[in-house]
């Protein structure tokens, strides 16, 4: 009789050497429009490259994953998530997705004995099994801790947690758009436009500054009886408070 995942589990675990931990984490970014998700490890475990698990690559960057321990009081953990900024890539996911603060991060985890056997020289491992696996911890991004030009910093928490978020979530910047450009809250559907404000008729040059007149030139060119409210995404009328 095969045995099950958590059989198989369990007595890995229980042996003199088990086989490494492998740690994998999905960021889901989740727009209200669309899905997409970003996948990645931390490169640890001797597993330096890329890692293949049931026929997803995860690319390896530099992370720290802190503070999963449940307390022994019973409290909630609140993990914290530390990536490296690789070429910029998560600062410009914040600025986008509103400091992704919301978004699901999923840890994945099994042994190195049942990853993809492509991950092994010449293809080869009898023991992978894409079926065994903890299961999933799911957490999701409740702030940012710290961003710096080489390391970004969240805190998460669980899904039980989440009324300890605070309003409003999205940060009072008075000449900068936070909304996706063209996406379901920017609602933009008009002809392109470059960086500089100037139409153009290529899609890869349609750019917009997230400034407000950027916003009011686009909506210039909407029909009057289709042209709604502004929705620029800052806060034009807000002004720094050094009182």
């Amino acid at each position: 009789m095969p045995q099950t995942t958590s059989t198989q589990i369990t007595e890995e675990i229980q042996k003199l050497s088990p086989s490494a931990i492998i740690e994998l984490f999905v960021l889901v970014i989740d727009d209200g429009d669309s899905e997409q998700n970003v996948y990645f490890h931390a490169g640890t475990n001797e597993l330096h490259g890329n890692v293949v698990w049931q026929g997803v690559t995860y690319m390896a960057l530099p992370i720290k994953m802190e503070g999963f321990d449940m307390s022994s009081k019973g409290e909630l953990p609140h993990p914290k998530l530390t990536i490296a900024n690789i070429q910029g890539l998560f600062s410009a996911l914040i600025r986008e997705y509103d400091d992704l603060i919301g978004m699901k991060v999923i840890r994945k985890r099994t042994f190195a004995r049942y990853l993809d056997a492509v991950n092994f020289p010449n293809g080869n491992n009898p023991t992978a099994d894409a079926t065994v696996a903890f299961p999933d911890d799911v957490w999701y991004i409740d702030k940012k801790a710290q961003e710096t030009k080489f390391s970004i910093q969240w805190e998460l928490a669980s899904a039980f947690d989440l009324q300890g978020i605070k309003l409003p979530k999205r940060q009072i910047i008075q000449n900068y758009c936070q909304w996706r450009y063209r996406g379901g809250e920017c609602g933009y559907t008009g002809p392109y436009f470059d960086i500089d404000n100037k139409m153009c008729s290529k899609k890869e040059d349609d750019v917009c500054s997230k400034k407000l007149s950027a916003c009011k030139v686009r909506f210039e060119y909407i029909s009057s009886e289709d042209k709604p409210t502004l929705p620029f995404g800052g806060f034009p009328g807000a002004s720094r408070n050094n009182g």
